[in-house]
């Protein structure tokens, strides 16, 4: 396995921890399409934190080195696409970076190299839309001049616990024996162990279906919150309750965003409904989740009317707007909507979030603050959008001392000490 040359196409959040553990063991060249992205990392610097400065430093000593050129990899003989897959503003899949990415390896595959694919994706993608690709770019023969895989992506971004090698590993091969070398070659860096699938359209559909499940779940926990509000029940308490027996999935409501949970379901029901079935379920998940930040909004507006507060011109603050607790990622953040609904009532938000890189383009137009603003008697309103572990500590005098009249501070996480309202 020693002799095997790895190219990582695609340095974010998924791509970049892998060519680090790779690194340990093999000659590893990352490649990205952004200069920027490939300058910083060559300088040792992973604006996503999921890499330290010294991790960074380890991987360079390994003698990892960073490209922006497909002719810089083309000795490889293993590529490793971990490339965005997103949706378009229809919520279909756009499987644009993927594609371009295997077109360009097309052109630059020889005799017995090996194409792994960890995007999410539906069934079906590898062999059916990128080996097509593959072979006519190089004019290689799939299955016996060159050779796929696929082994689904499992990074939680942010989560220093449950990093790469220490998550169990899904791998698959397009032949028995590529099956094998691809589980081997995991296998020597993944700590937690490999689960070899016996195909791999079974491996991508076993990723498409861990995130729609956890979906579907989150739907359910929203929509009973929604239920509740409407009796004057506190959801939390409710599932601190149910919660005692055993078999009780324990999850809280909250906002579904991010680049798997929130997209991943309609990868897969976009290729339901090409074989004419309608997944209800799943897209009414979709539905339910997608409509949160709407919800949370409007809890806000209604409150500041009912406490005699002009909506025209309000000020209001909102509290992180990356898509999950402490990390600077902020796709396809919901927190994002909730900004939107509120700028529609002509209000004047703010947002603060630690976290976030300011050279984000997402937050480009956002009203960006850099202190939290103690003792300024400014907002009208107080959403904490977002669970940070520095929000935790906040307290309600420090709330009030934001706020302009009576405070209104609206909890998404279930972090504040005295909400006015909690989803």
């Amino acid at each position: 396995m020693l002799n095997k040359k790895i190219c990582l196409v695609g340095l974010g959040y998924v791509g970049l921890p892998l060519a680090h553990a790779f690194s340990s063991k093999y000659e590893v060249i990352g490649l990205d399409i952004y200069q920027e992205r490939i300058e910083e990392l060559s300088n040792g610097y992973d604006r996503t934190l999921e890499l330290s400065n010294e991790q960074m430093q380890e991987a360079i000593n390994n003698g990892m080195k960073f490209t922006t050129s497909y002719d810089d990899v083309k000795n490889c003989n293993v590529y490793i696409v971990t490339v965005p897959t997103p949706i378009n503003k229809d919520n279909e899949p756009d499987l644009t970076p993927i594609i371009k990415s295997t077109e360009s390896i097309s052109k630059i595959i020889k005799k017995d190299d090996i194409i792994i694919y960890e995007s999410t994706v539906y069934p079906g993608v590898t062999e059916e839309v990128c080996v097509p690709i593959l072979e006519n770019g190089s004019g290689l023969k799939f299955n016996e001049d060159f050779y796929c895989g696929y082994s689904p992506e499992r990074i939680n971004p942010g989560d220093k616990e449950h990093t790469v090698t220490k998550i169990l590993k899904i791998t698959s091969g397009s032949t028995p024996e590529i099956a094998n070398v691809v589980n081997e070659l995991y296998k020597s860096i993944i700590t937690a162990g490999t689960h070899l699938a016996p195909t791999i359209k079974v491996a991508e559909a076993a990723k498409v279906i861990e995130n729609t499940q956890r979906d579907v779940n989150i739907a359910l926990i929203n929509e009973l919150a929604m239920i509740f509000d409407l009796m004057g029940i506190n959801t939390h308490d409710v599932i601190e309750a149910a919660g005692t027996k055993w078999n009780f999935i324990k999850l809280m409501p909250g906002l579904v965003g991010g680049h798997c949970i929130g997209v991943d379901p309609y990868y897969l029901s976009h290729k339901a409904q090409e074989l004419g079935y309608m997944p209800n379920l799943i897209l009414g998940a979709r539905q339910i989740n997608n409509g949160m930040s709407k919800l949370i909004a409007d809890k806000a507006l209604k409150l500041m009317v009912k406490n005699d507060k002009k909506l025209n011109g309000s000020n209001v603050l909102v509290m992180g707007v990356t898509f999950k607790e402490n990390c600077p990622d902020t796709r396809n953040s919901k927190v994002l909507d909730i900004i939107q609904e509120l700028k529609e009532f002509e209000c004047n938000v703010d947002v603060y979030d630690y976290w976030v890189d300011r050279d984000d383009h997402e937050i480009q137009e956002l009203n960006m603050i850099e202190e939290l603003p103690l003792d300024t008697h400014k907002y009208d309103s107080i959403i904490v959008a977002v669970g940070h572990d520095n929000f935790k500590e906040i307290t309600t005098e420090q709330y009030r001392s934001m706020s302009k009249g009576d405070a209104i501070v609206i909890d998404v996480k279930g972090i504040v000490e005295n909400p006015s309202w909690k989803l």
